[in-house]
């Protein structure tokens, strides 16, 4: 039976309209559901084709129905899929030795989002500072314009108002400094007289407006901690598993953390976190710490198949040049657009168009605009349009992806 485009529009629509019905609104959702993924394309339940420079937020790292990830998905839940960690999983096992060889950390501990992974980090930094600082009331200093999470901890952890309005009261135990402004950080420190017992950052901040790290300012941070005692825990659940040109973010910063954490990515859009960290701040216990779902057996195959095709088909070399050609292209538009357009962020495949702040133009502008043309992006706040391709994504694609941007702006701005 073949279905008229008409009738597929209608049927759309009241499949709409009874998710809204029944699924609560704490989305802003553009008009479109994607029922279908290849690559870096999705489709719509009306065959509409979109290039998917979204990739579930960060989130995708091989695209979509890539043949090694759905084999590894379908072999492990036809085998075991999931028990408790009262028991050993050989498959956490793999991934968390694959992690800590590929990186400066010692020791993982597996949850289910970058929410749960900070809030791990939150609590690791707080048992060290009671067991090794002797610190009653500890304090976590956090960046102006980052995000954490959408918990009550990370929220509070997130240094912008608008996520933390309405869920007061907040978590006590943290205070916030301008991202990249050492003498900010020192004077933070010193106000808290003794309190202090880490620094909680992200190595580029993704939700504050694809805003990187300074490598100075950064390397200064890890002598401050070095010097007083302090943990730098670095959240990489947007920057990490290659997204940045680098496995990790603090790759580009020059530095090592002593806890960091993971998520996104690492599972390719199979949900799993992880918190990893040095053998000096591995302070939790049996009953300390725990996950029910965290580290299962279907996660962890996942998660490591994901890490092993990163390596065997050089998806982070790809990541760089990829990510050098869209910055190229994205800064001849700021070069033709001098009015509205500030300057391109990034590294490797996260990366951010600035609108001027005086212009009228918004990211949502932009990215509806390209929507409407078949692309998929992504804003990072109200003037930054964001671009995270998974990290399989072709020359072509790219510049598939600007010459549609290009279309749009130039539509609007007429």
């Amino acid at each position: 039976m073949t279905i008229a485009p008409e009738q597929t529009q209608t049927q759309n629509q009241t499949n709409t309209t009874e998710f809204d019905q029944y699924v609560m609104h704490t989305y802003a959702r553009f008009p479109i559901a994607l029922v279908r993924g290849e690559g870096c394309r999705v489709w719509d339940d009306t065959g509409k084709e979109y290039l998917d420079f979204v990739a579930g937020i960060a989130t995708c790292t091989l695209g979509h129905a890539h043949p090694i990830m759905a084999e590894a998905v379908s072999q492990q839940m036809q085998t075991l899929h999931h028990v408790s960690n009262l028991f050993y999983v050989p498959a956490q096992g793999e991934l968390a030795k694959w992690l800590v060889q590929n990186s400066c950390a010692d020791k993982a501990f597996f949850c289910n989002s970058g929410a749960e992974a900070n809030e791990a980090a939150i609590k690791l930094a707080r048992k060290y500072a009671h067991d090794k600082l002797n610190i009653a009331e500890p304090m976590i200093l956090t960046a102006k314009a980052s995000f954490h999470g959408r918990t009550l901890a990370t929220i509070t952890a997130t240094g912008q108002p608008k996520y933390q309005k309405g869920f007061d009261p907040l978590v006590p135990g943290f205070g916030y400094i301008p991202y990249n402004d050492l003498e900010a950080a020192r004077a933070a420190i010193d106000k808290y007289k003794g309190k202090v017992c880490a620094i909680m950052l992200e190595a580029l901040q993704g939700e504050g407006g694809v805003n990187p790290g300074d490598r100075e300012y950064f390397q200064a941070l890890r002598q401050i901690c070095d010097e007083k005692g302090l943990l730098l825990i670095l959240d990489e659940v947007q920057v990490g598993m290659g997204r940045s040109g680098k496995l990790w973010g603090y790759e580009n910063l020059g530095i090592e953390p002593d806890i960091f954490t993971s998520a996104k990515g690492l599972g390719g859009g199979i949900p799993i976190g992880a918190m990893l960290c040095r053998a000096n701040c591995d302070v939790f216990e049996p009953g300390n710490h725990a996950s029910t779902f965290g580290g299962n057996p279907f996660a962890c195959q996942v998660a490591l198949t994901v890490c092993q095709t990163i390596d065997q088909h050089n998806l982070i070399g790809n990541a760089r040049e990829r990510g050098q050609q869209l910055r190229d292209r994205l800064n001849a538009i700021v070069a033709q657009y001098p009015a509205q357009f500030d300057q391109v962020r990034g590294w490797g495949l996260i990366d951010g168009l600035v609108i001027k702040e005086e212009v009228e133009l918004t990211s949502r502008d932009i990215v509806q605009a390209c929507i409407e043309k078949g692309l998929l992006l992504v804003p990072a706040g109200p003037k930054v349009v964001r671009f995270v391709p998974p990290l399989i994504v072709s020359h072509d694609e790219i510049n598939q992806a600007i010459d549609t941007v290009a279309e749009a702006i130039a539509a609007l701005v007429k």
